[in-house]
């Protein structure tokens, strides 16, 4: 086979030109994260003859690299919801995830995840996925015990607060410390293995198959150094993860992303199932998007504190969830972001953070500490002194954080260098992908179904859309409630050949 001929995931093979097909099954998933495991388990459950493709030489996919809370509520609250004392409706769910998502939300999607939640964590828990009757209270980037419930976004902060009863929804593994996602993929495979299911490892997926009207009829595979024609009698799911350890399709689809210095994700999450969704006439959208995020508590107490930007003006409330903090740091104008504080609330920082910023500055006064950072003279001194000001009433006219945080800043005064290249931490991971209906059915830019082509997980734009809006959890909800739809939608097709 010459060069040129050899597979593109943008250039999908013609049916007409495959003369020899290597394999045959009704289904064809590629990737064995979260959103491929649950795609297999409905998909076999519902009579299908599955096959799973995964570059690797195990399950797990990123999934398995996370701490796998899933974010879960509605329908008066799941079990753990209940135990906790927390009626959660839908419309309050809808609503919350609604403003989340802001005009970049997909109302299908949001609208089915929510009346689909309860029933979601009952099947979760129907495959062996364990969750304790106790919530975790404290203020955390994840759970250190085995507490089953917790908040995980912005449920509390304004504005969120103002449109949806603040409810906890991100749902831990019953296992110690951040061990959930491992815990969950295995949980996750043993249910595909003793169903049957044929996986075969260090399996490359190439580009897609697709006749001449647009119908995708199978894949093109590269094992053991060679290029095999898989057929598929009912469609192909893409669950190939984001694009986030591609620097070239993150500078040019997410240039703010690209910026950050801690990529979130495995080393298949490279978008070649966004590309050759990409290749057989799907759209990708909201590919600008992502998690990004600054874990600047724990310890809790610098929520206290307030973030300044190079002209010493404050542009967040503190108390909301890291990913926002972590969004509007990018946005900021100019090359510094400081978190200002009480030295007194430093708490354990040293030991308990994982931030890594390195304290920039201190003061007696706030003018020394202004001038120490090298911020305008008076910014920052007019910046604490209305805050103060106010903060003394227990109000925040500015940006409404919450009594829990609002304390007046006392010297001695520090600052941390939070600013991106200067040690601090930017975690990120895409949430862009291909256009999808609900049902994974695989969408063009008329937004016309691609027939025998279907994908969930980070291959697609899911239910969380924005880093301004997501919560630990919703991630692992998505592949793993899509994944479960886009599996039973297309063992319910009807053969293509």
């Amino acid at each position: 086979m010459s060069t040129e001929d050899k597979a593109k995931a943008t250039k999908p093979r013609r049916l007409k030109d495959i003369s020899e097909w290597h394999k045959t099954m009704d289904i064809a998933i590629i990737g064995f994260g979260g959103a491929g495991a649950c795609a297999a388990i409905e998909a076999k459950d519902a009579g299908a003859d599955v096959t799973i493709f995964e570059l690797s030489s195990a399950s797990g996919g990123s999934t398995a690299m996370s701490s796998a809370e899933i974010y879960m509520g509605g329908n008066g609250g799941t079990r753990v919801q209940k135990a906790c004392g927390y009626d959660d409706s839908t419309e309050n769910m809808y609503n919350y995830l609604k403003l989340c998502q802001g005009e970049q939300g997909d109302d299908n999607k949001i609208r089915a995840y929510c009346e689909g939640s309860l029933g979601h964590f009952d099947w979760l828990v129907d495959k062996g996925v364990p969750f304790k009757d106790t919530e975790f209270k404290e203020r955390a980037i994840m759970v250190t015990t085995d507490d089953g419930l917790l908040y995980t976004g912005n449920e509390k902060v304004w504005p969120f607060n103002e449109v949806a009863t603040p409810v906890p929804r991100g749902h831990n593994l019953y296992v110690d410390g951040d061990n959930g996602g491992p815990l969950f993929m295995k949980i996750m495979t043993d249910n595909v293995e003793k169903r049957g299911v044929n996986v075969e490892y260090e399996t490359r997926a190439l580009t897609l198959i697709q006749d001449e009207d647009g119908v995708v009829h199978g894949i093109v595979i590269r094992q053991n150094q060679k290029e095999l024609n898989v057929r598929t009698h009912k469609g192909v799911i893409l669950c190939a993860g984001g694009f986030v350890m591609n620097e070239a399709m993150l500078k040019r689809y997410a240039p703010m992303l690209s910026r950050c210095n801690a990529p979130t994700g495995n080393p298949g999450d490279d978008g070649a199932g966004i590309l050759m969704g990409m290749g057989a006439g799907g759209a990708a959208i909201n590919m600008h998007e992502g998690l990004t995020t600054l874990p600047f508590y724990p310890p809790p107490s610098l929520t206290k504190g307030i973030f300044v930007n190079s002209a010493g003006q404050r542009f967040i409330n503190e108390d909301c969830y890291h990913s926002r903090v972590g969004n509007y740091c990018l946005k900021q104008p100019g090359d510094r972001i400081y978190l200002i504080f009480s030295a007194d609330d430093i708490g354990n920082y040293q030991n308990s953070n994982y931030m890594g910023a390195d304290i920039a500055g201190t003061g007696e006064t706030v003018a020394e500490l202004e001038s120490e950072l090298g911020l305008p003279e008076l910014s920052l001194q007019q910046t604490v002194e209305f805050y103060n000001h106010y903060a003394e009433k227990g109000e925040d006219p500015k940006f409404h954080k919450i009594p829990q945080w609002l304390t007046p800043i006392k010297g001695p005064y520090a600052a941390l260098d939070c600013t991106l290249g200067r040690g601090a931490m930017y975690s990120m991971f895409t949430l862009g992908g291909l256009d999808t209906l609900p049902t994974g059915e695989v969408l063009t830019g008329e937004r016309e179904v691609i027939k025998g082509l279907y994908a969930a997980g980070r291959t697609t734009a899911g239910m969380p859309r924005t880093g301004d809006g997501y919560a630990s959890g919703m991630s692992v909800g998505d592949v793993s409630f899509f994944g479960r739809w886009a599996g039973r939608t297309v063992a319910a097709a009807e053969n293509l050949s």
